[in-house]
């Protein structure tokens, strides 16, 4: 066995048992729900380490072909995903919108607090800094023909998966819940086996005991419909 082909054995053994490492990992309540026990690194957006070097390495690559990948969120705490929510819950309320059609409003982008892909430290939203950023960077007319982050989603659609990154919500006219987000990608080899924890918990139970806005509306059978299609109508690859 050559020098050159016993590094690449190596690498190749490496690689599988990270991945069965992922698969097979187990994360806490607290974990899955933005509410602490994950290591993460960074500044001023953090992930979990393998998350971090995965994007470091596709970022070095995508920058060879001009494009320059910059993430506007990452790992968002429980509390952080809270201050999103009453924030949106308060200003669609002070427009006229009843409780039950402020959250349906809420929920067309953003997720109740403790069910938040980002409060995973595997899921980052992304621009391309290089170009002139637009009045509201996650637009999806953005990344659509004419938009100022095509190329960035032209070359995320040729690249991404070869990273570990796969596209959350993606335009099946099929798929329900959230809408269209050509932002939002997620790390899958720990993003899933992450999944599988959070489906474990009380959802109910959770939601019942945080002090959220609206949370009277928040019926097991809301949460129930909302399990199934927000956070399982997603990319099939992430399943």
């Amino acid at each position: 066995m050559n020098k050159r082909f016993r590094l690449f054995f190596i690498v190749i053994v490496l690689f599988f048992m990270n991945r069965t490492t992922f698969s097979q990992a187990k994360y806490s309540e607290l974990a899955v729900t933005g509410r602490g026990n994950l290591n993460l690194v960074g500044t001023t957006h953090k992930l979990q380490k393998e998350v971090f070097e995965a994007f470091n390495e596709m970022k070095k690559e995508a920058f060879k072909d001009g494009i320059s990948i910059q993430i506007v969120s990452a790992y968002r705490s429980f509390n952080r995903q809270n201050e999103i929510w009453d924030r949106k819950y308060t200003t669609y309320i002070s427009e006229g919108y009843l409780p039950p059609q402020a959250i349906e409003k809420i929920i067309e982008y953003s997720t109740i607090p403790g069910t938040s892909r980002h409060h995973w430290g595997t899921d980052i939203d992304i621009i391309d800094s290089i170009q002139k950023a637009p009045n509201k960077l996650l637009n999806e007319e953005n990344y659509s023909i004419g938009g100022s982050y095509l190329n960035l989603k032209i070359w995320m659609d040729n690249n991404a998966e070869r990273f570990g990154f796969y596209l959350v919500y993606d335009d099946n006219p099929l798929r329900n819940g959230f809408k269209f987000e050509p932002w939002h990608y997620s790390f899958m080899a720990i993003s899933k086996p992450m999944l599988n924890g959070f489906l474990e918990i009380d959802l109910y139970k959770l939601i019942l005991n945080v002090n959220l806005k609206g949370n009277a509306f928040l019926t097991k059978e809301f949460l129930d419909s909302y399990l199934i299609n927000n956070i399982l109508d997603i990319n099939p690859k992430l399943k």
